[in-house]
């Protein structure tokens, strides 16, 4: 039986110039993760990322202890632009160091960004607002149907595939693998989105029926040290 996980990137760097490369922290978990997939014996025969700086940053991290097998990149499996998301929500956003600001202002900084996350991607998943966006919620959730459709291929020639990517696409797929592909997956995309962890496996398993979703976010390679568990 064909083996796909689904692996979200290491933390980013919230709050600075360049959020997409990954924090000191971030490489050190894919690191961890590598060690801790080597150990359990997956060996890919293929590894697939987005075109994110972070995805191919944790990508490296992963590949010191798994080797290196064929790579490819699929754009497909990119994140949303959560920040255009947010700041069509709120315009003050716009300009980063108002939204540094602001948010530490408060008493909790990344609780008071979440909240500000959730009501964005909330009126972002609606639908009803979608000309507003450079790309819709419905765009996003075909956008990855077919990244997870492309790699549904590739396991027919790879019996273990490895794609490093986002939390919003691969709650998505999730969700489209529980679902099915023609109920509305914006509320549990949601709740799955909001409690992903940074490198945290998503496990895919396709049989005779097709893809199935064995297991979500598993992040038991980080549990032992709480330094490592993050959410963003």
């Amino acid at each position: 039986m064909a083996r796909l996980l689904l692996i979200r990137h290491g933390q980013a760097s919230f709050g600075a110039d360049d959020y997409d490369a990954l924090s000191d922290l971030g490489h050190e978990q894919a690191r961890v993760l590598g060690r801790a997939l080597a150990a359990r014996g997956v060996k890919p025969g293929l590894v697939v990322r987005g075109t994110m700086r972070r995805h191919d940053e944790t990508l490296a991290g992963l590949l010191e202890s798994l080797g290196a097998p064929e790579s490819q990149v699929d754009a497909g499996w990119n994140e949303f632009d959560f920040q255009h998301v947010v700041e069509i929500h709120r315009p003050l956003y716009r300009d980063r160091t108002a939204m540094m600001t602001e948010i530490n202002r408060t008493e909790h900084p990344g609780r008071a960004f979440q909240e500000v996350f959730d009501a964005a991607t909330l009126r972002w998943s609606s639908g009803s607002y979608d000309t507003e966006y450079a790309e819709s919620f419905t765009s996003f959730r075909d956008r990855v149907a077919a990244a997870l459709a492309r790699t549904r291929d590739q396991l027919r020639q790879h019996r273990d595939v490895v794609v490093v990517s986002s939390g919003g696409p691969i709650a998505m797929a999730a969700a489209l693998l529980t679902l099915g592909p023609d109920a509305p997956p914006a509320p549990l995309w949601a709740s799955l989105n909001r409690v992903s962890v940074n490198t945290g496996v998503t496990k895919v398993i396709a049989g005779s029926r097709g893809l199935s979703l064995s297991t979500f976010n598993e992040h038991t390679h980080v549990e032992t040290d709480a330094r490592l568990l993050t959410y963003r």
